[in-house]
């Protein structure tokens, strides 16, 4: 790992996996990379960095929205996700912006309207949009009268009386920065992202806008000599860990993206019930249970006895692949739950360091929560998302939060 400052170079801003999920997906080198990742974590907020990592907050906005110039005529220029389609989607006068659907034709006139006064002259930016003027409210939480806007599953508050609440009442509209493009065509554009972005835009009045690179201002965010012991004891044991787990028993699932695919599935089930993983040694029946079942389904499915025997013989040396050594199974599954304890300390420290109020919205009122994550980077081992899965992923998926879209 060289340096805080240093670009993460992507093609594009492409889907990043959880930090414990690195074990599945890279087997040995990936749970290498995830206790390095966490370690250096721990030293960056006990202000032992060396600069090595950097971290990003994951704002809950929507739509992505993409601001730049078009290489190919020089033209300014705001889009979603199409931007770098073959034939790019972007819309640089308001008729293009006809074939939206009427929120987001509002949003993205505003956008046209007030993004060309950051003065982007070249390359192209995407953020997440959190806010157009229609969307502050003044509620009263604790009885103080708060700005809240609520894109997307998270409620944000900030005080009225605030400077942030006044800065945010004048924006026409809100965004997060978090990625930069650079290219000689929109299609090749190559990505660079965790690096302050707001230092080179011009600054207005009518667009309140941050970066999500991740700084403490409260002053509180850091690790006291205690925390920091436990931690460090914390890491000891997952390391101890990772030698104890068969490097044969890691590699055979990364190397099968099947059985990737089914474990990684078993384990997203289990988060969007709101059920912790159970102690690993349940973990791995019900993942056998589940498994098994998957590929029964399958089998029943097909119409031939040949059919079926083919699935049966999958079904055979999947199930002996792993479960034939259960006992190496069960502590792969601890070495995971070590990972994400460790996250989780980590993900309560970073939390402390925003001064802008989280919420979730229910039926009953506003509930506190966290922001939604935070992304790892080091220009050696890629960015890993930082969530705490049980709180903001059941959140994603439960009928009982209303989300921005909910009227």
């Amino acid at each position: 790992m060289r340096s805080f400052f240093t670009y993460l170079q992507e093609s594009k801003n492409v889907h990043m996996e959880h930090v414990e999920d690195l074990i599945f997906n890279e087997g040995v080198v990936g749970a290498r990379k995830a206790v390095f990742f966490l370690r250096d974590l721990k030293n960056m907020l006990g202000g032992h960095s060396n600069k090595r990592i950097n971290v990003t907050v994951k704002w809950d906005g929507a739509p992505a929205i993409f601001a730049g110039v078009d290489p190919a005529d020089g033209q300014f220029f705001v889009a979603k996700k199409g931007v770098f389609n073959k034939t790019p989607d972007i819309y640089k006068k308001p008729g293009d912006l006809a074939k939206l659907s009427p929120e987001l034709k509002s949003k993205f006139t505003i956008a046209l309207k007030e993004l060309p006064k950051l003065g982007i002259t070249k390359g192209v930016y995407q953020g997440d949009l959190m806010f157009t003027k229609g969307d502050l409210k003044v509620e009263r939480i604790d009885g103080k009268p708060y700005y809240t806007f609520q894109p997307n599953t998270i409620v944000y508050a900030v005080p009225t009386n605030s400077a942030l609440g006044k800065s945010i009442k004048r924006a026409n509209l809100g965004v997060v920065w978090h990625t930069t493009y650079t290219g000689n065509s929109l299609q090749n554009m190559s990505a660079s992202f965790g690096k302050t972005i707001t230092n080179k835009l011009t600054k207005t009045a009518s667009v309140w806008q941050d970066d999500a690179t991740y700084k403490d201002v409260t002053g509180t965010a850091t690790f006291t000599k205690r925390e920091t012991e436990i931690l460090n004891k914390m890491l000891s044991d997952a390391g101890r860990l990772f030698r104890s787990t068969p490097a044969s028993m890691l590699n055979a699932i990364a190397e099968d993206e099947d059985l990737k695919i089914r474990i990684k599935t078993y384990n997203n089930s289990k988060v969007r019930e709101g059920k912790p993983f159970a102690n690993p040694r349940q973990h791995v029946r019900g993942l056998y249970n589940f498994i098994n079942a998957w590929y029964q389904k399958e089998i029943d499915s097909k119409k031939t006895l040949r059919g079926k025997k083919t699935w049966e013989d999958k079904r055979s040396v999947v199930m002996a692949k792993v479960f034939s050594r259960a006992n190496d199974l069960v502590k792969l599954f601890t070495l995971m739950n070590q990972l994400v304890v460790m996250k989780l300390v980590i993900i309560n420290k970073l939390n402390k360091a925003s001064d802008l109020g989280t919420f979730l919205r229910t039926a009953s009122g506003l509930k506190v929560t966290n922001h939604e994550g935070f992304v790892a980077i080091d220009d050696i081992n890629g960015a890993v998302k930082l969530v705490d899965r049980l709180e903001f992923s059941r959140a994603n998926f439960s009928p009982d939060i209303l989300k921005g879209w909910q009227k």
